[in-house]
């Protein structure tokens, strides 16, 4: 297995120019959100909150590339803080990767777009979605469909599926929260003979996740900043795709990418929270 940091080495690298504030971060019960100047960056709350987090009250006000290194933490929520200002920095009107992303308007509801503009091309295919996305069942019946949870439901497979399941398909939809929760390096390896779609308003637009099998990225456009803050806010799931969001598609070419120049393990460990 190649270096499982690359990744992480890769996005923060991208975020180390970024003395910009956080102006705010949002915990919601299922969406974390850092508002940025330029950008709001979004990441999948963790579970299991303790009643209280050791930097509760500190966090806005610093800047964007003294929160994303959190991103390489093994505290699940300051992974999730990390991500979100990850996105803060990079998801921005100018970034050239979500300018070109088409944007995706179904008639099915929202938080579903990219399974429906895909469906077409999975039928009778061998399909493995990492993380059960509310409502995926209806595409269930077109396609050999399997679905890898951390807590699996009736029907899903567990964590460890994977290593089976993962060189066998034919597609992969792979959810951002991987990045946060530190499976990204590996799922992705597994799923390199698959097309490979990494999904969720988590995605950071990055192209050169092509340089780690990904052939897509589904991430979300930002409509409403102030629908998306009050949304997450009060707990909103999927709710995010009736106003704030709408997902956004871009193919990659992976042969036509290079890795950055990474910085080094020390100098980004030097930056992680203290708990």
């Amino acid at each position: 297995m190649s270096d499982p940091w690359a990744i992480y080495e890769l996005l923060l690298d991208r975020v180390a120019d970024h003395a910009d504030p956080a102006l705010e971060i949002t915990l919601g019960l299922v969406w974390t959100l850092c508002r940025g100047e330029r950008a709001s960056g979004l990441a999948m709350t963790p579970g299991g909150a303790p009643r209280t987090l050791p930097w509760a009250g500190s966090l806005a006000g610093r800047s964007l590339r003294e929160l994303a290194p959190w991103l390489r933490d093994w505290n699940p929520h300051a992974a999730s803080i990390g991500l979100a200002a990850v996105n803060a920095a990079l998801n921005t009107e100018g970034n050239p990767v979500l300018a070109r992303a088409a944007p995706l308007v179904g008639s099915g509801p929202g938080n579903l777009a990219v399974f429906e503009h895909f469906a077409p091309q999975l039928a009778g295919q061998r399909v493995v979605v990492i993380g059960r996305y509310p409502g995926l069942d209806a595409y269930a019946r077109q396609m050999d469909l399997m679905v890898l949870e951390r807590q699996p439901g009736i029907g899903d497979l567990p964590d460890p599926a994977c290593e089976y399941v993962l060189p066998q398909a034919d597609w992969v939809f792979l959810t951002a929260s991987s990045l946060a929760n530190k499976t990204f390096p590996r799922l992705a390896e597994l799923s390199r003979a698959a097309t490979t779609v990494l999904m969720g308003p988590g995605t950071p637009w990055v192209g050169e996740f092509a340089a780690f099998g990904i052939d897509y990225l589904a991430g979300v456009e930002v409509k409403d900043h102030d629908a998306l803050r009050q949304t997450v806010a009060e707990g909103g799931g999927v709710r995010l795709f009736e106003g704030p969001v709408r997902y956004r598609l871009a193919e990659l070419r992976r042969a036509n990418h290079t890795m950055l120049p990474h910085a080094s393990h020390q100098s980004l460990s030097s930056l992680s929270p203290v708990l």
